[in-house]
């Protein structure tokens, strides 16, 4: 194996149970793409499963604009080093609704172009990335001011989560999922 090659199989449709076969369907027909961290987690079949239901309510419609999220994905998967996932995640931001201009000043966030509340929201992302204990009174008190708790919450399970799928993806050597020509 080298340093490149994944380090679990990648299954392709024809290879996975008729209930995964669905989600490849699903996901087929809303991303245009199957992408490359599902292929490898059908290897554990109800993992997949769990995963695709986990991301529903985290990265879909909620209290924070869709697009938002896909911008806090992509921090996170930079601070993670994260390429499968910064790769992903920039292309939805932008599929979703983030302009360009946004998606290049994600790494110097404080001089972008984004509202208060959305540089307190990387801000705690950030720190969440340092560990859930950066998230002392003072830090909980400057994001409070911008978000309720439903959103708080909201930012905080999504920016946990893609603590853990920067760490699948690059412990596993999942590469990154080639885009449908048309995009």
């Amino acid at each position: 194996m080298t340093p490149s090659e994944p380090r679990i199989p990648l299954l392709e449709r024809d290879q996975v149970s008729p209930l995964v076969a669905q989600l490849y369907d699903t996901l087929l027909s809303t991303r245009g793409v199957v992408p490359n961290m599902f292929k490898a987690l059908a290897n554990l079949p109800p993992l997949v499963l769990a995963v695709a239901e986990f991301l529903k309510p985290i990265m879909g419609e909620g209290t924070l604009p869709c697009w938002y999220k896909e911008l806090v994905a992509t921090l996170v998967a930079s601070l993670n080093q994260c390429d499968y996932c910064v790769a992903a995640h920039t292309h939805l931001a932008l599929v979703r609704g983030a302009t360009p201009q946004q998606i290049e000043a994600l790494s110097a966030f404080e001089t972008g172009p984004f509202t208060e509340k959305e540089k307190a929201g990387f801000r705690y992302a950030s720190l969440l990335h340092i560990s859930g204990h950066a998230i002392d009174e003072p830090a909980h008190a400057a994001v409070a001011v911008h978000y309720n708790p439903q959103e708080l919450l909201e930012l905080t399970a999504l920016a946990a989560a893609f603590e853990f799928f920067s760490r699948v993806n690059t412990g596993l050597r999942i590469p990154v999922t080639q885009l449908p020509e048309a995009e």
